[in-house]
């Protein structure tokens, strides 16, 4: 066989080979890259090295999106574009930290956040659960009642322990609008249970409109709602919101509307 003819069947075998390879990158890009190292004259360690780095590259470019896909998170509600102006109880260094820092995550901390409808409280934890996917982090966000249905439905085909094993993939839960969920709708220990399963292991983030003293509406009965509320505040962060509602300023009679356009704080 001659050396071209040998020079053309290894061209013909690579893509077969780096299919099989799982390596969708290099089978895109080795053609282009080859021809720039024969152009240049590089040294076949350099070749080898330009190859894996985009493969690597773009892998990890995949993972993010994947991950962000799976987390559920309102692609829009992000820091970036969060109005911290519109709530000055909140700290953007403090925010910040929380999302550029892995020790609470690390730790299975906790993040809390309290105030009124239409505070900012989703568009805030969807904006820090953002940052922490970018730096690696696997994230959910779930409606707390959704949640709640979707633990119940395990533990009545008794396979809710499956059920927290899948949830606890993920190192940050967020539990929006817990306020909402009603222990006379069904039996809610085991949202209970998923407080108790995550605490001290992996980390809980909560939206609620109303304080801890008024819990005693969502869980079965009082020990329950102290033992909760006691597994999450050992190790938390509390953000307390507690401004008025964007959606009862938009309401008002005699605004302009680009009056309105400016005050809006995109949130929720």
């Amino acid at each position: 066989m001659s050396a071209a003819t040998s020079v053309t069947a290894d061209a013909a075998r690579l893509p077969i080979m780096l299919t099989e390879l799982r390596l969708p990158s290099i089978k895109r890009l080795w053609a282009s890259v080859a021809a720039q190292s024969d152009r240049e004259g590089w040294r076949a360690e350099r070749l080898l090295s330009v190859l894996i780095e985009q493969e690597l590259a773009e892998r990890e470019t995949r993972r993010l999106a994947r991950h962000r896909l799976q987390a559920n998170l309102a692609p829009d509600k992000t820091l970036a574009n969060f109005d911290f102006e519109q709530v000055p109880t909140i700290s953007k260094a403090h925010v910040t930290a929380l999302a550029e820092g892995d020790a609470w995550i690390e730790k299975g901390a906790n993040l809390l956040l309290f105030g009124p409808p239409g505070s900012g409280k989703s568009h805030l934890v969807s904006g820090i659960g953002h940052a922490l996917i970018d730096r690696g982090w696997r994230v959910l966000f779930a409606r707390t009642g959704d949640l709640v249905q979707r633990l119940q439905a395990a533990r009545r085909d008794l396979r809710l322990p499956a059920e927290l094993a899948k949830l606890d993939r993920f190192d940050l839960l967020v539990l929006d609008d817990i306020s909402y969920v009603r222990r006379d709708q069904a039996e809610t220990s085991v949202l209970f249970e998923l407080i108790s399963e995550r605490y001290e292991h992996k980390s809980i983030a909560l939206t609620a409109n109303q304080p801890f003293s008024a819990w005693d509406c969502i869980f079965p009965d009082a020990a329950m709602t102290v033992a909760a509320v006691d597994r999450l505040v050992h190790h938390a962060t509390i953000l307390e919101m507690n401004v008025e509602s964007y959606r009862r300023k938009a309401a008002r009679p005699g605004r302009a509307p680009d009056e309105l356009q400016r005050t809006k704080p995109n949130k929720k």
